[in-house]
């Protein structure tokens, strides 16, 4: 019965689609608010049948209810309910329906929470998600419904993946859909402000605040997700450099792209043209992303299919979103105006720098993520890219871009005249230099890539500091009229602070965990030791117990330091009886300075066990860096209406006059593209 109505829930969903994607596009057409309103309806229907189909799948999962196909292939009678609950997501099906929700959610979003914007305006923008929501029903219906019956039903399941089995999945995999799906709302504001004919880039006004929700969520997704496999995986790494990885990182590099262009726009009405482009873009590799997970093309641990004809249907999508966005865009593109000119040596050239740069490092991880596919399709022998190419691309690409972080925000707009600009990043070139010599003293010589790093670091946070600075003008007024000053910020200056704050603890963290880490392996019983990373880690004892669906071996090992301290670590190898499958469980310790990482292997004949052991000093920061990233994108997603955006009850005349007024044109009559 609860399957009969989760599926009912997804045929209301996509006739509601169908009638949200006509009305959205044929009520401005008719200038009919009649038509308009029921896009805005639609949308919230559709995204209520939406939310009831997943509420119901939620409920088969947490009554294992094994007569529906999908939650017998991924869940077990014996799993705590929390992980039932996590399994909804965790397959191809589930995962799918989730994609869909979100998409649904924002689009409703958009309808009860896009009042500012002109009518005409906002049922284009739905009619697009309305679409895009379209296609991919279909998809669910046609070739992953969730809701397939099972016959005869079994007595019991096959169990959930157990690498999944991990209060991470209940967290990463939502987060990263809201900032994958969230993109697709760039698309729709690129694609209705085309179709209608942007307003001296006031459109980019209404969409910043979607693009940086989908940015958060993704930064915080990709964040959890790089936990997650830290914790869980066992061979103490972070980022692999694996497929979908990749296919994460690429929308997050276009979406900050895409927020700092917007900026440029919204602030300067220049680069309205590149920031359309990238819109489309930006979704585009979100979309890519989810072909790449599901059709099975490139392998990776974190695949949900691999059935060719699911990812015939995603390119199929992928082809006809981002080819009719980029069509559109090359039709209408050429006759918006060129905005304003500015100086090269500015805080708009930055950014045109910036977005250079992001885009180019995107290029380089798609390539690499594509290029061992392109051979294999070419008739030659299979290859794989790792490390050693990205360490060659990424990395000297990302320096200039870091350079120029702690520049730009410290540049005029329009022009810099260049006057006092050496002044300006004394105190970051300064710190910089005095923690790289510091760094190189402390190892004698040994370590100059940490040096590097950490002086990287420093000037990526010092930069940060000196925004505040300049903007308080502290040490030029008066110490009470800085901290007046500083108090006046507008929240969005807040959150570049902390953004770029978050940028240079990840850098912190990723320098000395990348070249200053240690590694070691050894044979231990109980009662035996071993030296490692100024420390003496002693294997006390060995037991064994059952989990909740699981059967654990746990190691108790002491790390004893020079001075006395005891750190207690546990690590766990766990069987999964319904998968006949094991997992490890690392035990780590974390502090500031660094973290301590075991893993437990197997037991060798003689009866010892095989025990890893790995130091990454600073780690914690890469994670507290994502985390900060976020949160300075949701402090500039709060600050960011401005007076002079659009209010609540402008008609279309009264933004495009207002748009046309910032710009310092003339205002376009009522019905002009």
């Amino acid at each position: 019965m609860i399957a009969d109505l989760g599926q009912f829930c997804l045929y209301l969903a996509l006739a509601l689609s169908l009638v949200q994607t006509a009305a959205g596009f044929v009520g401005p057409l008719r200038n009919s608010s009649r038509i308009i309103t029921l896009s805005q309806t639609a949308a919230l229907g559709q995204g209520l049948f939406i939310a009831l189909a997943f509420a119901a799948l939620v409920r088969l999962f947490a009554t294992s209810d094994f007569s529906v196909m999908v939650v017998a292939a991924n869940s077990h009678t014996t799993k705590p309910l929390f992980y039932k609950i996590a399994a909804t997501w965790g397959h191809h099906e589930g995962s799918m329906l989730l994609w869909v929700l979100v998409l649904a959610v924002f689009g409703a979003a958009i309808s009860v929470f896009g009042r500012s914007m002109p009518d005409s305006f906002r049922a284009r923008v739905l009619g697009v998600q309305g679409l895009i929501g379209v296609f991919f029903l279909l998809f669910i219906l046609f070739t992953s419904n969730p809701f397939v019956r099972l016959f005869p039903v079994p007595l019991e399941g096959e169990g959930f993946n157990p690498l999944l089995q991990d209060p991470g999945i209940v967290s990463h995999p939502p987060m990263l859909y809201l900032g994958y799906v969230g993109f697709s709302t760039a698309f729709s504001f690129a694609v209705a402000a085309l179709i209608e004919g942007p307003a001296g880039g006031l459109w980019v006004r209404y969409a910043r605040p979607w693009i940086l929700a989908a940015w958060i969520c993704l930064t915080i997704g990709i964040t959890l997700g790089s936990l997650w496999a830290y914790s869980v995986l066992g061979w103490g790494g972070w980022w692999f450099w694996d497929p979908v990885e990749n296919a994460s990182l690429m929308p997050w590099l276009l979406g900050t792209a895409l927020v700092h262009s917007a900026l440029v726009v919204e602030r300067r009405f220049a680069l309205e043209r590149w920031t359309l482009l990238l819109s489309i873009l930006t979704f585009s590799m979100s979309l890519l992303g989810t072909f790449v997970v599901r059709s099975g093309i490139l392998t990776s641990v974190h695949a949900f299919a691999v059935d060719p004809a699911r990812g015939t249907f995603i390119l199929i999508i992928l082809v006809l979103a981002t080819g009719g966005g980029l069509a559109l865009y090359g039709l209408r593109a050429p006759g918006l105006p060129s905005g304003r000119v500015f100086g090269l040596f500015s805080r708009e050239g930055s950014l045109v720098l910036n977005n250079i740069l992001l885009v180019t490092i995107t290029g380089t991880v798609f390539l690499g993520t594509f290029y061992p596919l392109f051979i294999e399709l070419a008739g030659q022998d299979k290859i794989s890219v790792g490390v050693p190419y990205y360490a060659l691309t990424f990395v000297p690409l990302s320096a200039p871009l870091l350079l120029a972080m702690v520049i730009g925000p410290l540049l005029l707009w329009r022009k810099d005249g260049g006057k006092g600009w050496v002044e300006r990043i004394g105190p970051g070139v300064f710190a910089a230099f005095s923690v790289l010599i510091l760094t190189g003293a402390a190892t004698h010589g040994h370590n100059l890539l940490l040096a590097l790093w950490l002086g990287l670091a420093t000037w990526l946070i010092v930069g940060a500091a000196l925004i505040l600075v300049r903007r308080a003008r502290i040490g030029k007024a008066p110490a009470g009229d800085s901290l007046r000053l500083a108090r006046a910020l507008p929240m969005a200056t807040w959150g570049a602070i902390l953004a770029h704050l978050g940028i240079g603890l990840l850098v912190a963290g990723l320098g000395g965990a990348t070249t200053a880490k240690e590694e070691g392996v050894a044979l231990l019983a109980p009662g035996q030791s071993t030296p490692f990373a100024g420390r003496t880690l002693e294997l006390k004892d060995i037991s064994s117990g059952k989990g909740p669906n699981f059967e654990y071996v746990r190691a108790r090992i002491d790390a004893v330091s020079p001075g006395g301290g005891v750190v207690h670590l546990a690590p766990e190898r766990r069987f999964y009886p319904e998968r006949q499958s094991e997992t490890t469980k690392a035990s780590v310790r974390e502090t500031p300075l660094g973290n301590l990482y075991v893993a437990l292997g197997d037991q060798v004949n003689d009866g010892r066990w095989t025990v890893r052991f790995y130091s990454h000093p600073l780690a914690i920061w890469i994670w507290l860096g994502g985390f900060v990233m976020a949160l300075g994108g949701l402090l500039a997603l709060i600050g960011n209406r401005t007076q002079s955006g659009p209010r609540a009850g402008d008609s279309a005349a009264e933004v495009r006059a207002q748009a046309a007024a910032s710009a310092g044109a003339a205002p376009q009559p009522e019905g002009t593209a």
